[in-house]
Protein backbone atom coordinates (compact mmCIF):
# COMPACT_ATOMS: atom_id res chain seq x y z
CA UNK A 1 0.00 0.00 0.00
CA UNK A 2 1.47 3.38 -1.01
CA UNK A 3 0.92 6.79 0.54
CA UNK A 4 -0.01 8.84 -2.52
CA UNK A 5 -1.23 8.72 -6.12
CA UNK A 6 0.34 11.11 -8.62
CA UNK A 7 -1.13 12.06 -12.01
CA UNK A 8 0.06 13.23 -15.41
CA UNK A 9 -0.62 16.87 -16.31
CA UNK A 10 -2.00 17.15 -19.86
CA UNK A 11 -3.74 20.12 -21.50
CA UNK A 12 -4.10 21.97 -18.19
CA UNK A 13 -5.65 19.05 -16.30
CA UNK A 14 -4.48 16.21 -14.04
CA UNK A 15 -5.48 12.89 -15.63
CA UNK A 16 -6.59 9.72 -13.93
CA UNK A 17 -3.88 7.26 -15.03
CA UNK A 18 -4.80 4.23 -17.12
CA UNK A 19 -1.69 2.41 -15.90
CA UNK A 20 0.51 2.89 -12.84
CA UNK A 21 3.69 1.72 -11.15
CA UNK A 22 5.10 1.95 -7.64
CA UNK A 23 7.86 4.42 -6.79
CA UNK A 24 10.38 3.25 -4.19
CA UNK A 25 11.86 5.25 -1.31
CA UNK A 26 15.63 4.63 -1.71
CA UNK A 27 16.26 5.08 2.01
CA UNK A 28 14.02 2.12 2.87
CA UNK A 29 13.73 0.13 -0.36
CA UNK A 30 9.93 0.12 0.07
CA UNK A 31 7.23 1.55 -2.26
CA UNK A 32 5.83 4.85 -1.06
CA UNK A 33 3.77 6.29 -3.95
CA UNK A 34 1.89 5.29 -7.09
CA UNK A 35 2.97 6.96 -10.34
CA UNK A 36 1.21 7.20 -13.72
CA UNK A 37 2.75 5.22 -16.58
CA UNK A 38 2.04 7.29 -19.67
CA UNK A 39 1.11 5.30 -22.77
CA UNK A 40 1.57 6.24 -26.41
CA UNK A 41 -2.04 7.46 -26.34
CA UNK A 42 -1.23 9.75 -23.41
CA UNK A 43 1.82 11.10 -25.26
CA UNK A 44 -0.28 11.74 -28.37
CA UNK A 45 -2.81 13.70 -26.31
CA UNK A 46 -0.06 15.76 -24.66
CA UNK A 47 1.67 16.55 -27.96
CA UNK A 48 -1.66 17.41 -29.61
CA UNK A 49 -2.47 19.77 -26.73
CA UNK A 50 0.94 21.42 -27.05
CA UNK A 51 0.48 21.79 -30.81
CA UNK A 52 -2.96 23.38 -30.40
CA UNK A 53 -1.62 25.82 -27.83
CA UNK A 54 1.23 26.71 -30.17
CA UNK A 55 -1.05 27.45 -33.14
CA UNK A 56 -4.15 28.99 -31.56
CA UNK A 57 -5.58 30.24 -28.31
CA UNK A 58 -4.17 32.44 -25.55
CA UNK A 59 -0.58 31.13 -25.62
CA UNK A 60 -0.22 31.61 -29.38
CA UNK A 61 -1.43 35.23 -29.19
CA UNK A 62 0.42 36.13 -25.98
CA UNK A 63 3.08 38.82 -26.20
CA UNK A 64 6.66 38.03 -25.27
CA UNK A 65 6.37 40.42 -22.33
CA UNK A 66 3.32 38.57 -21.02
CA UNK A 67 5.13 35.24 -21.38
CA UNK A 68 7.99 36.70 -19.37
CA UNK A 69 5.67 37.72 -16.56
CA UNK A 70 4.31 34.16 -16.33
CA UNK A 71 7.86 32.82 -16.06
CA UNK A 72 8.73 35.29 -13.32
CA UNK A 73 5.58 34.27 -11.44
CA UNK A 74 6.53 30.61 -11.86
CA UNK A 75 9.98 31.35 -10.45
CA UNK A 76 8.43 33.00 -7.41
CA UNK A 77 6.14 30.02 -6.86
CA UNK A 78 9.02 27.56 -7.11
CA UNK A 79 10.98 29.50 -4.50
CA UNK A 80 7.95 29.75 -2.22
CA UNK A 81 7.27 26.01 -2.50
CA UNK A 82 10.89 24.85 -2.39
CA UNK A 83 10.41 23.15 0.98
CA UNK A 84 7.51 20.98 -0.18
CA UNK A 85 9.15 20.12 -3.50
CA UNK A 86 12.39 19.31 -1.68
CA UNK A 87 10.65 16.87 0.66
CA UNK A 88 9.14 15.07 -2.33
CA UNK A 89 12.46 14.92 -4.17
CA UNK A 90 14.24 13.60 -1.10
CA UNK A 91 11.55 10.98 -0.50
CA UNK A 92 11.52 9.81 -4.10
CA UNK A 93 15.25 9.96 -4.94
CA UNK A 94 17.15 9.79 -1.64
CA UNK A 95 18.95 13.08 -2.21
CA UNK A 96 19.55 14.74 1.17
CA UNK A 97 17.03 17.37 2.26
CA UNK A 98 19.48 20.20 2.85
CA UNK A 99 20.74 19.89 -0.72
CA UNK A 100 17.30 19.63 -2.34
CA UNK A 101 16.04 22.66 -0.40
CA UNK A 102 18.97 24.84 -1.43
CA UNK A 103 18.99 23.72 -5.05
CA UNK A 104 15.25 24.07 -5.64
CA UNK A 105 15.17 27.51 -4.02
CA UNK A 106 17.82 28.60 -6.54
CA UNK A 107 15.86 27.10 -9.46
CA UNK A 108 13.43 29.99 -9.13
CA UNK A 109 16.19 32.31 -10.37
CA UNK A 110 16.36 30.40 -13.66
CA UNK A 111 12.69 31.06 -14.40
CA UNK A 112 13.06 34.72 -13.40
CA UNK A 113 16.14 35.04 -15.61
CA UNK A 114 14.38 33.66 -18.69
CA UNK A 115 11.28 35.62 -17.83
CA UNK A 116 13.40 38.78 -18.07
CA UNK A 117 14.84 37.66 -21.42
CA UNK A 118 11.52 36.73 -23.02
CA UNK A 119 11.12 40.10 -24.76
CA UNK A 120 14.84 40.77 -25.25
CA UNK A 121 15.69 38.26 -27.99
CA UNK A 122 15.35 40.12 -31.26
CA UNK A 123 15.38 39.61 -35.00
CA UNK A 124 17.42 41.71 -37.42
CA UNK A 125 17.24 44.06 -40.38
CA UNK A 126 19.55 43.04 -43.21
CA UNK A 127 21.20 45.81 -45.31
CA UNK A 128 20.51 43.85 -48.47
CA UNK A 129 22.45 44.47 -51.69
CA UNK A 130 19.29 45.20 -53.72
CA UNK A 131 17.95 48.73 -53.82
CA UNK A 132 14.23 47.94 -54.10
CA UNK A 133 14.00 45.23 -51.43
CA UNK A 134 13.79 45.38 -47.64
CA UNK A 135 14.72 42.23 -45.68
CA UNK A 136 14.12 41.41 -42.02
CA UNK A 137 14.91 38.25 -40.06
CA UNK A 138 12.24 37.14 -37.61
CA UNK A 139 12.92 34.72 -34.76
CA UNK A 140 9.90 32.47 -34.23
CA UNK A 141 9.24 29.55 -31.82
CA UNK A 142 10.67 26.34 -33.21
CA UNK A 143 7.53 24.42 -32.22
CA UNK A 144 6.55 21.69 -29.78
CA UNK A 145 9.46 20.67 -27.52
CA UNK A 146 9.90 17.18 -26.08
CA UNK A 147 12.00 17.61 -22.94
CA UNK A 148 13.29 14.56 -21.07
CA UNK A 149 15.13 14.79 -17.75
CA UNK A 150 16.65 12.24 -15.35
CA UNK A 151 15.71 11.94 -11.68
CA UNK A 152 18.78 13.75 -10.32
CA UNK A 153 18.51 17.56 -10.01
CA UNK A 154 15.30 17.29 -12.00
CA UNK A 155 13.84 20.70 -11.09
CA UNK A 156 17.09 22.37 -12.21
CA UNK A 157 17.43 20.27 -15.38
CA UNK A 158 13.80 21.06 -16.25
CA UNK A 159 14.28 24.79 -15.70
CA UNK A 160 17.16 25.03 -18.18
CA UNK A 161 14.80 23.56 -20.80
CA UNK A 162 11.41 24.99 -19.87
CA UNK A 163 12.74 28.49 -19.17
CA UNK A 164 14.20 29.29 -22.60
CA UNK A 165 11.60 27.22 -24.47
CA UNK A 166 8.67 29.09 -22.95
CA UNK A 167 10.44 32.43 -23.21
CA UNK A 168 10.83 31.77 -26.95
CA UNK A 169 7.11 30.98 -27.26
CA UNK A 170 7.39 27.21 -27.67
CA UNK A 171 5.13 24.70 -25.96
CA UNK A 172 6.54 21.76 -24.04
CA UNK A 173 5.85 18.12 -23.23
CA UNK A 174 8.14 17.28 -20.31
CA UNK A 175 8.88 13.70 -19.31
CA UNK A 176 10.02 13.10 -15.74
CA UNK A 177 12.16 10.03 -15.10
CA UNK A 178 10.31 6.93 -13.95
CA UNK A 179 12.93 6.83 -11.17
CA UNK A 180 11.65 9.49 -8.76
CA UNK A 181 9.16 11.64 -10.74
CA UNK A 182 7.20 12.99 -7.74
CA UNK A 183 8.63 16.53 -7.55
CA UNK A 184 8.06 17.27 -11.25
CA UNK A 185 4.50 15.95 -11.19
CA UNK A 186 3.90 18.18 -8.16
CA UNK A 187 5.62 21.09 -9.95
CA UNK A 188 2.82 20.90 -12.53
CA UNK A 189 0.51 22.40 -9.89
CA UNK A 190 2.71 25.51 -9.85
CA UNK A 191 2.58 25.75 -13.66
CA UNK A 192 -1.21 25.88 -13.37
CA UNK A 193 -1.12 28.39 -10.49
CA UNK A 194 1.23 30.67 -12.45
CA UNK A 195 -1.43 31.00 -15.14
CA UNK A 196 0.07 29.19 -18.12
CA UNK A 197 -2.72 28.41 -20.60
CA UNK A 198 -3.73 24.77 -21.19
CA UNK A 199 -1.31 22.92 -23.42
CA UNK A 200 1.62 25.29 -22.98
CA UNK A 201 3.26 22.92 -20.49
CA UNK A 202 2.43 19.22 -20.19
CA UNK A 203 4.20 16.99 -17.65
CA UNK A 204 4.09 13.21 -17.55
CA UNK A 205 6.13 10.19 -16.64
CA UNK A 206 6.43 6.70 -17.99
CA UNK A 207 8.91 4.24 -19.43
CA UNK A 208 11.32 4.86 -22.25
CA UNK A 209 10.27 2.13 -24.64
CA UNK A 210 6.70 3.42 -24.89
CA UNK A 211 6.47 6.97 -23.52
CA UNK A 212 9.98 8.24 -24.36
CA UNK A 213 10.14 6.64 -27.80
CA UNK A 214 6.80 8.12 -28.86
CA UNK A 215 7.71 11.58 -27.57
CA UNK A 216 11.00 11.78 -29.43
CA UNK A 217 9.70 10.36 -32.72
CA UNK A 218 6.33 12.15 -32.78
CA UNK A 219 5.70 13.95 -36.09
CA UNK A 220 4.48 17.12 -34.33
CA UNK A 221 7.62 17.44 -32.17
CA UNK A 222 10.13 19.93 -33.60
CA UNK A 223 12.71 20.00 -30.81
CA UNK A 224 14.10 17.41 -28.37
CA UNK A 225 16.05 18.42 -25.26
CA UNK A 226 17.45 15.45 -23.36
CA UNK A 227 19.58 14.92 -20.28
CA UNK A 228 20.68 11.38 -19.46
CA UNK A 229 23.06 8.65 -20.58
CA UNK A 230 24.74 7.95 -23.94
CA UNK A 231 22.85 4.71 -24.64
CA UNK A 232 19.47 6.42 -24.31
CA UNK A 233 20.78 9.37 -26.33
CA UNK A 234 21.66 7.04 -29.21
CA UNK A 235 18.12 5.66 -29.17
CA UNK A 236 16.75 9.22 -29.21
CA UNK A 237 18.90 10.14 -32.20
CA UNK A 238 17.51 7.12 -34.03
CA UNK A 239 13.97 8.14 -33.06
CA UNK A 240 14.45 11.67 -34.39
CA UNK A 241 15.21 10.24 -37.81
CA UNK A 242 11.41 10.01 -38.03
CA UNK A 243 10.65 13.69 -37.39
CA UNK A 244 14.06 15.33 -37.97
CA UNK A 245 13.64 17.22 -34.70
CA UNK A 246 16.47 19.54 -33.69
CA UNK A 247 18.14 17.80 -30.74
CA UNK A 248 20.38 18.75 -27.83
CA UNK A 249 21.89 16.11 -25.56
CA UNK A 250 23.53 16.53 -22.14
CA UNK A 251 25.01 13.17 -21.25
CA UNK A 252 27.11 13.34 -18.11
CA UNK A 253 30.82 12.70 -17.88
CA UNK A 254 33.93 11.38 -16.20
CA UNK A 255 35.19 14.72 -15.03
CA UNK A 256 38.85 15.22 -13.99
CA UNK A 257 39.87 17.33 -11.03
CA UNK A 258 43.55 18.29 -11.38
CA UNK A 259 45.33 19.25 -8.15
CA UNK A 260 48.84 20.69 -8.44
CA UNK A 261 51.31 20.73 -5.55
CA UNK A 262 51.18 24.54 -5.39
CA UNK A 263 47.41 24.56 -4.71
CA UNK A 264 45.75 25.39 -1.41
CA UNK A 265 45.42 21.72 -0.47
CA UNK A 266 42.82 22.24 2.27
CA UNK A 267 40.56 24.11 -0.15
CA UNK A 268 41.19 21.59 -2.91
CA UNK A 269 40.39 18.65 -0.61
CA UNK A 270 37.06 20.23 0.34
CA UNK A 271 36.24 20.79 -3.32
CA UNK A 272 37.13 17.22 -4.27
CA UNK A 273 34.95 15.83 -1.48
CA UNK A 274 32.05 18.07 -2.51
CA UNK A 275 32.58 17.24 -6.16
CA UNK A 276 32.30 13.47 -5.75
CA UNK A 277 30.37 12.79 -2.53
CA UNK A 278 27.73 15.54 -2.69
CA UNK A 279 24.45 14.11 -3.99
CA UNK A 280 26.04 10.68 -3.31
CA UNK A 281 28.08 11.19 -6.48
CA UNK A 282 24.90 11.20 -8.57
CA UNK A 283 25.70 14.33 -10.53
CA UNK A 284 26.53 14.73 -14.21
CA UNK A 285 29.48 16.94 -13.24
CA UNK A 286 30.76 14.72 -10.44
CA UNK A 287 34.54 15.06 -10.16
CA UNK A 288 35.07 11.32 -10.29
CA UNK A 289 38.72 11.33 -11.50
CA UNK A 290 41.26 12.95 -9.16
CA UNK A 291 44.59 13.74 -10.83
CA UNK A 292 47.05 14.65 -8.10
CA UNK A 293 50.66 15.80 -8.46
CA UNK A 294 52.88 12.94 -7.29
CA UNK A 295 54.87 14.96 -4.76
CA UNK A 296 51.76 15.62 -2.63
CA UNK A 297 49.78 12.50 -3.41
CA UNK A 298 50.19 10.68 -0.10
CA UNK A 299 49.49 13.77 1.96
CA UNK A 300 46.44 14.67 -0.10
CA UNK A 301 45.00 11.16 -0.07
CA UNK A 302 45.35 11.14 3.70
CA UNK A 303 43.25 14.28 3.93
CA UNK A 304 40.61 12.87 1.60
CA UNK A 305 40.44 9.58 3.49
CA UNK A 306 39.81 11.37 6.79
CA UNK A 307 37.14 13.59 5.26
CA UNK A 308 35.41 10.71 3.48
CA UNK A 309 35.28 8.57 6.61
CA UNK A 310 33.83 11.46 8.61
CA UNK A 311 30.84 11.91 6.29
CA UNK A 312 27.59 11.32 8.14
CA UNK A 313 25.46 8.76 6.25
CA UNK A 314 21.82 8.39 7.18
CA UNK A 315 18.18 9.30 6.65
CA UNK A 316 18.09 11.83 3.78
CA UNK A 317 15.19 13.68 5.45
CA UNK A 318 17.39 14.41 8.49
CA UNK A 319 19.06 17.85 8.08
CA UNK A 320 22.14 16.47 9.87
CA UNK A 321 22.71 13.80 7.19
CA UNK A 322 25.59 14.57 4.81
CA UNK A 323 25.16 11.68 2.35
CA UNK A 324 22.08 9.64 1.55
CA UNK A 325 21.39 6.48 -0.44
CA UNK A 326 21.75 5.85 -4.14
CA UNK A 327 18.51 6.37 -6.03
CA UNK A 328 18.05 2.81 -7.26
CA UNK A 329 19.07 -0.71 -6.36
CA UNK A 330 20.44 -1.34 -9.87
CA UNK A 331 22.83 1.60 -9.42
CA UNK A 332 24.27 0.13 -6.27
CA UNK A 333 24.58 -3.31 -7.86
CA UNK A 334 26.46 -1.84 -10.84
CA UNK A 335 28.80 0.19 -8.62
CA UNK A 336 29.61 -2.84 -6.47
CA UNK A 337 30.47 -4.82 -9.61
CA UNK A 338 32.72 -2.12 -11.10
CA UNK A 339 34.52 -1.48 -7.81
CA UNK A 340 35.21 -5.20 -7.40
CA UNK A 341 36.47 -5.46 -10.99
CA UNK A 342 38.73 -2.43 -10.50
CA UNK A 343 40.30 -3.80 -7.33
CA UNK A 344 40.80 -7.17 -8.98
CA UNK A 345 42.58 -5.37 -11.84
CA UNK A 346 45.09 -3.73 -9.47
CA UNK A 347 43.28 -0.78 -7.91
CA UNK A 348 44.03 -0.17 -4.22
CA UNK A 349 41.06 0.54 -1.98
CA UNK A 350 41.83 3.61 0.16
CA UNK A 351 38.48 3.68 1.94
CA UNK A 352 34.88 2.54 1.48
CA UNK A 353 34.01 -0.11 -1.07
CA UNK A 354 31.14 -1.50 0.98
CA UNK A 355 27.60 -0.99 2.20
CA UNK A 356 27.56 1.00 5.44
CA UNK A 357 25.69 -0.38 8.42
CA UNK A 358 22.46 1.48 7.76
CA UNK A 359 20.18 -1.54 7.54
CA UNK A 360 17.66 -1.02 4.73
CA UNK A 361 17.97 1.21 1.70
CA UNK A 362 20.37 1.57 -1.22
CA UNK A 363 23.38 2.94 0.67
CA UNK A 364 27.01 2.75 -0.38
CA UNK A 365 29.96 4.16 1.54
CA UNK A 366 32.13 7.02 0.20
CA UNK A 367 34.82 5.17 -1.74
CA UNK A 368 38.32 6.13 -2.89
CA UNK A 369 40.37 3.89 -5.17
CA UNK A 370 44.05 4.53 -5.88
CA UNK A 371 43.77 3.35 -9.48
CA UNK A 372 47.40 3.45 -10.56
CA UNK A 373 46.42 2.98 -14.22
CA UNK A 374 43.92 4.74 -16.45
CA UNK A 375 42.51 1.54 -17.99
CA UNK A 376 40.67 0.39 -14.85
CA UNK A 377 36.86 0.26 -15.12
CA UNK A 378 36.45 2.78 -12.28
CA UNK A 379 38.52 5.30 -14.28
CA UNK A 380 36.90 4.70 -17.67
CA UNK A 381 33.21 4.33 -16.84
CA UNK A 382 30.74 6.82 -15.39
CA UNK A 383 29.58 5.16 -12.17
CA UNK A 384 27.12 7.84 -11.02
CA UNK A 385 27.91 7.12 -7.41
CA UNK A 386 30.28 8.04 -4.55
CA UNK A 387 33.44 6.52 -6.04
CA UNK A 388 36.61 8.56 -6.59
CA UNK A 389 39.38 7.17 -8.80
CA UNK A 390 42.86 8.56 -8.20
CA UNK A 391 45.77 8.88 -10.65
CA UNK A 392 49.03 10.77 -10.14
CA UNK A 393 51.21 12.85 -12.49
CA UNK A 394 54.64 14.39 -12.49
CA UNK A 395 54.39 17.26 -15.00
CA UNK A 396 51.79 19.69 -16.29
CA UNK A 397 51.88 17.99 -19.69
CA UNK A 398 51.21 14.62 -18.09
CA UNK A 399 48.31 16.09 -16.10
CA UNK A 400 46.76 17.44 -19.29
CA UNK A 401 47.15 14.11 -21.08
CA UNK A 402 45.41 12.29 -18.22
CA UNK A 403 42.65 14.90 -18.02
CA UNK A 404 41.84 14.47 -21.71
CA UNK A 405 42.15 10.67 -21.66
CA UNK A 406 38.39 10.08 -21.73
CA UNK A 407 35.63 10.00 -24.36
CA UNK A 408 33.63 12.36 -22.12
CA UNK A 409 34.10 16.10 -21.74
CA UNK A 410 31.47 17.77 -19.60
CA UNK A 411 33.27 19.38 -16.66
CA UNK A 412 36.70 19.68 -15.05
CA UNK A 413 38.48 21.32 -12.16
CA UNK A 414 41.97 22.79 -11.82
CA UNK A 415 43.56 23.71 -8.49
CA UNK A 416 46.75 25.77 -8.58
CA UNK A 417 48.14 29.07 -7.31
CA UNK A 418 49.96 29.64 -10.62
CA UNK A 419 47.89 31.94 -12.84
CA UNK A 420 49.66 30.99 -16.05
CA UNK A 421 49.22 27.29 -15.35
CA UNK A 422 45.52 27.83 -14.65
CA UNK A 423 45.04 29.62 -17.98
CA UNK A 424 46.94 26.96 -19.92
CA UNK A 425 44.96 24.11 -18.39
CA UNK A 426 41.64 25.93 -18.91
CA UNK A 427 42.54 26.49 -22.55
CA UNK A 428 43.66 22.92 -23.29
CA UNK A 429 41.29 20.71 -21.29
CA UNK A 430 38.63 19.24 -23.58
CA UNK A 431 35.53 19.99 -21.53
CA UNK A 432 32.59 22.35 -21.73
CA UNK A 433 33.16 23.64 -18.19
CA UNK A 434 36.45 24.35 -16.43
CA UNK A 435 36.33 25.41 -12.78
CA UNK A 436 39.55 26.90 -11.43
CA UNK A 437 40.04 26.74 -7.64
CA UNK A 438 36.34 25.96 -7.20
CA UNK A 439 33.88 23.25 -8.25
CA UNK A 440 30.15 22.73 -9.01
CA UNK A 441 29.31 26.44 -9.35
CA UNK A 442 26.34 27.15 -11.67
CA UNK A 443 24.36 30.20 -12.79
CA UNK A 444 21.51 30.86 -15.23
CA UNK A 445 23.79 33.38 -16.95
CA UNK A 446 26.38 30.78 -17.96
CA UNK A 447 26.04 28.16 -20.75
CA UNK A 448 26.50 24.52 -19.83
CA UNK A 449 27.29 21.49 -21.99
CA UNK A 450 30.01 19.11 -23.06
CA UNK A 451 32.34 17.64 -25.65
CA UNK A 452 32.42 14.12 -27.08
CA UNK A 453 30.18 11.59 -25.32
CA UNK A 454 29.05 14.33 -22.95
CA UNK A 455 26.64 15.51 -25.59
CA UNK A 456 25.61 18.11 -28.15
CA UNK A 457 24.59 21.72 -27.62
CA UNK A 458 24.45 24.02 -24.62
CA UNK A 459 21.89 24.96 -21.99
CA UNK A 460 21.76 28.16 -19.97
CA UNK A 461 22.90 31.67 -20.78
CA UNK A 462 21.70 34.27 -23.24
CA UNK A 463 21.90 32.13 -26.36
CA UNK A 464 19.69 29.33 -25.06
CA UNK A 465 16.50 31.08 -26.23
CA UNK A 466 17.79 31.17 -29.82
CA UNK A 467 18.10 27.38 -29.74
CA UNK A 468 14.33 27.26 -29.28
CA UNK A 469 13.63 29.51 -32.27
CA UNK A 470 14.06 29.30 -36.01
CA UNK A 471 14.70 32.20 -38.36
CA UNK A 472 12.26 33.45 -40.98
CA UNK A 473 13.51 35.73 -43.74
CA UNK A 474 10.93 38.32 -44.85
CA UNK A 475 11.57 40.03 -48.24
CA UNK A 476 9.48 43.13 -49.00
CA UNK A 477 9.60 44.93 -52.35
CA UNK A 478 9.68 48.68 -51.70
CA UNK A 479 9.57 49.93 -55.28
CA UNK A 480 6.24 50.90 -56.91
CA UNK A 481 7.52 49.69 -60.25
CA UNK A 482 5.75 46.53 -61.45
CA UNK A 483 7.73 43.34 -61.81
CA UNK A 484 8.58 43.03 -65.52
CA UNK A 485 7.31 40.14 -67.61
CA UNK A 486 10.11 37.57 -67.25
CA UNK A 487 9.49 36.26 -70.77
CA UNK A 488 9.81 39.60 -72.55
CA UNK A 489 13.42 40.15 -73.58
CA UNK A 490 14.67 43.72 -73.20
Amino acid sequence: MTDALFRNFIDGRFDEPSATFDSVDPSTGAPWATMPAASEVDVDRAVAAAHRALRSGPWASMTATARGKLLVRLGDLVAANAGRLAELETRDTGKIIRETRAQIAYVGDYYRYYGGLADKHEGAHVPIDKADLDVTIRREPIGVVAAIVPWNSQLFLSAVKLGPALAAGCTVVLKASEDGPAPLLAFAELVSQAGFPPGAVNILTGFGQECGRRMTSHPLVARVAFTGGPSTARAIVRNTAENLAYTTLELGGKSPVVVFADADLDSAANAVVAGIFAATGQSCVAGSRLLIERSVKDEFLGRLKRKAEAIRIGDPQDPATEMGPLATLRQRDRIETIVAESIAAGGVLVTGGMRPGTGTGFYYAPTIIDAGASNLPCVREELFGPVLSVLSFGTEAEALTLANDTPFGLASGVFTSNLGKAHRMARDIHAGVVWVNTYRAVSPLVPFGGYGLSGLGREGGLDAIRDYTRSKSVWIKTSDEPIPDPFVMR
